[in-house]
């Protein structure tokens, strides 16, 4: 039943429950106490005055005879103070003397047969026992002094004192713990209360964060999380958890952008050569069968559109290997000699272009054919987006264990909003070069996927008086 209450409910129930339990045990210990002292006071007020008694029912002239019951005075005179009552009777139960009986009332109902352990001695060898009673019409309770005198061996002395007062101030002492405990548990139902109102307010705007969460705003954080609490601490916990799922969220939201980017650029690259491919195949329905200048051309036009659509394909297929963490071939490369080699063809494809090289021996682990796509890329892409004739510097040098491949160029440059996407997939810095002249917009993408599957990184730095540089950095052989 306590699983289906809640956390507030069951913290007061186990607090106003440990409270009673304690206040109920302290008062029975309080009680029974008091109880025992007030007792154990009114036998000794019965043991004090019962000399005085013992005196007046069995004269010291009568003792040594033990003569029959005659005698006894027949008239047993006032007790002793504090003593309300007294009687002598006989072992085997009857009545010897009557008692006296101080101020009226009803005396106490003594049983007729009065058993006075062998065992139990007084102070001066007489047996003793002490035993409660209550009046004849109920109306209170004596406190009875049962003794059997060694000079009257077969006599029985009661005497007794009312346990009016006890009662009553055991009764007043009852009322006064009932009302401190109803007060007490009163003012710990109140104070617990607002205790755990308040301990548990930040479960409630924990509450209410997860609910405007789950609503979606994950920028919203549990507020006042301080590490001194455990509920502090819970904040703080939750609030590095919703930081992590919002990034993750973001980096989903973002990678989903991309994806959707990427499939519609790709179908629009695609779709260009297909257009063209399908306008060369309809002239040569519409007659370039018969004419031999337009069946060249078709045929011409159709071979350099597959060819594009092909390398375009070819460069999608390798961005996706090395999206998939596909692994490449791991051999020692000589990256000087690489960057040579490239720099040997860009000058047979650009003759007009001045090329300063500055290069240094380099040996890499990697795979060599994709290591010089990223260098004809890199001059690929000066090509493409500087003038003719425009100077370029190329520079490998070996820095902090890494080697550095730099491009540089003094064309228009870049901002610094462009270098930071330059090597997005499908982007253009100038949209509105034909695609013809300015790419599909891969390159760029490829230096910067194999960069990355070589342990390395690319990177593209405006120049200040114009140009841009794009360096990629390549951690070196260890051999190296």
């Amino acid at each position: 039943m306590l699983n289906r209450l809640s956390l507030r409910a069951r913290l007061l129930i186990g607090v106003f429950a440990l409270a009673a339990v304690g206040l109920a045990a302290a008062d029975l210990a309080t009680y029974t106490s008091l109880r025992s002292f007030l007792l154990d006071r009114v036998d000794s007020t019965l043991e004090a005055g019962h000399v005085q008694v013992e005196h007046t029912a069995f004269p010291r002239s009568q003792a040594s005879g033990g003569g029959p019951d005659d005698h006894f005075p027949g008239a047993l005179g006032p007790p002793a103070q504090g003593i309300d009552w007294y009687q002598v009777r006989a072992l085997s139960g009857g009545v010897v003397k009557s008692g006296f009986l101080v101020g009226g009332g009803s005396p106490p109902e003594v049983p007729a047969r009065i058993s006075v352990p062998e065992a139990t001695t007084g102070p001066n060898g007489e047996r003793v026992a002490y035993f409660t009673v209550a009046a004849e019409d109920g109306s209170t309770s004596y406190r009875v002094r049962a003794s059997v005198e060694p000079q009257f061996p077969n006599r029985v002395l009661l005497i007794a004192t009312s346990l009016h007062d006890v009662f009553a101030t055991l009764h007043r002492l009852l009322l006064i713990e009932l009302l401190v405990t109803l007060g007490v548990l009163a003012a710990i139902a109140g104070l617990g209360l607002w205790v755990v109102r308040l301990g548990l307010r930040p479960l409630k705007e924990i509450e209410a964060t997860a609910a405007t969460i789950a609503a979606g705003d994950l920028s919203k954080r549990v507020e006042r999380a301080e590490p001194n609490t455990e509920v502090g601490r819970l904040g703080l916990s939750l609030n590095a958890m919703l930081a992590q799922i919002e990034s993750a969220f973001k980096a989903r939201q973002a990678s989903e952008e991309k994806l959707r980017q990427f499939v519609a650029d790709a179908s629009h690259e695609l779709r260009t050569p297909l257009a063209a491919v399908r306008a060369y195949s309809e002239l040569f329905g519409r007659g370039a069968a018969r004419r031999p200048e337009d069946l060249a051309r078709s045929m011409s036009g159709i071979n350099r559109e597959t060819e594009r659509m092909s390398l375009l394909v070819e460069d999608l297929l390798l961005l996706a290997r090395l999206d998939e963490g596909r692994p490449l071939e791991q051999k020692p490369v000589d990256l000087a000699e690489v960057v040579g080699e490239a720099v040997d063809a860009a000058r047979v494809v650009d003759s007009r272009r001045p090329l300063d090289v500055s290069i240094e021996p380099a040996t890499v682990i990697g795979d060599r054919d994709r290591l010089r796509q990223v260098v004809d890329n890199l001059f690929a892409n000066v090509r493409s987006h500087t003038p003719p004739g425009t100077p370029v510097s190329v520079g490998l040098h070996r820095v902090d264990g890494r080697a550095e491949l730099s491009v540089s160029d003094s064309g228009p440059g870049l901002t610094q909003a462009q270098a930071a996407q330059v090597f997005e997939r499908f982007y253009r810095v100038d949209s509105s070069r034909t695609r013809a002249s300015g790419g599909v917009g891969l390159g760029l993408s490829i230096v910067a996927a194999v960069a990355h599957a070589h342990g390395g990184a690319a990177e593209a730095r405006p120049n200040p008086g114009g140009g841009a540089t794009f360096v990629v950095a390549i951690p070196l052989a260890a051999s190296a």
